[in-house]
């Protein structure tokens, strides 16, 4: 019997209803820039995180730089981020002309906070705090420790929507959070981002509102090769087992019809002419098709997720520890072979995911020119080189496929 493959990475979260919603919105185009949606998405967030503004962009790289610029940061300031991350976090600390001061991580692959405190300085102004794979990050000794030393904190939510960390939801417990929209993201519309400042800060807020107007909306060719990505992206999953899924996977990435979530020259931490931008009215609308899905997404993950943790044996995959309030974007397992295990289990047609099999992902990064030193973060370097992570918004009778597998 011949099966859809399981992929990580090609419009995970795409159903029938959102390629209906790109058709309807690519037979649009005077709406793809301004629209209805936008300020509808926006308010959503601003519900969710408890706060009067969201203001949207092209991207989380794009909320972050603006973040950024909004909290006063810029030359001669650090910024405390983990390694074990995307190169996308570290340039947009760059691109502020700010430094980026890489802290190990803990056990839940989390920055750890004894080695945040160990690297902040007198030039330290902010700690981004990652929560990877929507597990989260030890969130009051680092609140403590920043208001302690008197910087701000920065959640990075692009794993985290939907998780919880002592009954708050993820990115209401900083003094700010960004969200990323990426093709495999918790919601996905293929790019795009959201940024919050908590409203005890409000003079920042309208910063960044500000720093927001002034933008450019993407061009129309930008735009539209985005809406072309979940239907190409469609024909090509349901037709990967006929071996034409293939071919299609390589035509149209050797052609540029399929974007790229990160572009050649941000390797080498230079900023691409697309960002910073406005979040066209265009994905906005397939985000909101999203956002109507986020509670069946994170409970579908979180019983994933207890199904792999239940049915797993743990002597050659180790599993991280268990943290309440987890979404589990992915499942995250290290092992002594993880190259072993992906190309195993990709015989039997599942393409576990590739984060982050580099300290700071993804394969080709200019580490001097992002301020990385080999070695300064040896767990970070340990769980790159021996992690894989496993799909969690599936069926049952997918995961249960998944752990046959393994």
């Amino acid at each position: 019997m011949i099966r859809t493959p399981i992929f990580l990475s090609l419009s995970p979260n795409t159903e029938t209803d959102d390629l209906l919603s790109t058709l309807r919105v690519m037979i649009a185009p005077w709406q793809w820039k301004n629209g209805r949606a936008i300020p509808k998405a926006e308010e959503w967030f601003c519900t969710y995180c408890g706060v009067s503004d969201a203001p949207s962009f092209n991207s989380g790289r794009s909320a972050l730089l603006a973040l950024l610029a909004a909290l006063g940061i810029g030359p001669g300031d650090d910024v405390l981020i983990q390694a074990f991350t995307c190169v996308a976090v570290s340039n947009s600390i760059l691109w502020a002309r700010a430094r980026p001061v890489y802290v190990d991580i803990d056990a839940t692959l989390n920055m750890d906070p004894d080695d945040a405190e160990r690297k902040v300085t007198a030039k330290t102004r902010a700690i981004i705090v990652q929560h990877t794979f929507g597990v989260p990050a030890q969130m009051d000794r680092l609140i403590a420790f920043a208001r302690k030393q008197k910087i701000f904190i920065i959640e990075d939510c692009a794993h985290g929507l939907g998780a919880e960390y002592r009954g708050r939801p993820i990115g209401t417990l900083g003094d700010a959070a960004f969200f990323s929209f990426g093709r495999d993201k918790v919601l996905s519309s293929v790019f795009g981002g959201v940024a919050v400042i908590a409203d005890t800060f409000h003079r920042e807020q309208k910063k960044l509102r500000r720093y927001q107007e002034k933008l450019s909306y993407p061009s129309y060719a930008w735009i539209g090769k985005q809406l072309i990505y979940p239907l190409v992206c469609s024909l090509i999953v349901t037709t990967y087992a006929y071996g034409l899924g293939k071919v299609l996977h390589a035509v149209f990435g050797n052609i540029g019809i399929l974007s790229r979530a990160l572009t050649r020259e941000e390797r080498y931490g230079k900023r691409p002419p697309e960002y910073p931008a406005k979040y066209p009215n265009a994905l906005a609308g397939l985000l909101l098709c999203q956002i109507r899905k986020l509670g069946r997404f994170t409970d579908r993950r979180r019983r994933i997720a207890r199904l792999y943790k239940k049915t797993i044996p743990g002597d050659s995959l180790r599993a991280v520890p268990n943290v309440r309030g987890s979404a589990f974007l992915r499942y995250p397992l290290l092992t002594r072979s993880p190259d072993a295990v992906r190309k195993s289990v990709r015989r039997k047609g599942i393409y576990l995911g590739n984060w982050y099999h580099n300290v700071i992902d993804p394969e080709g990064v200019d580490m001097s020119g992002i301020f990385y030193r080999r070695g300064s973060c040896p767990h970070a370097e340990y769980a790159a080189k021996h992690i894989v992570n496993l799909p969690t918004n599936i069926s049952q009778k997918d995961g249960e496929r998944v752990v046959r597998a393994l």
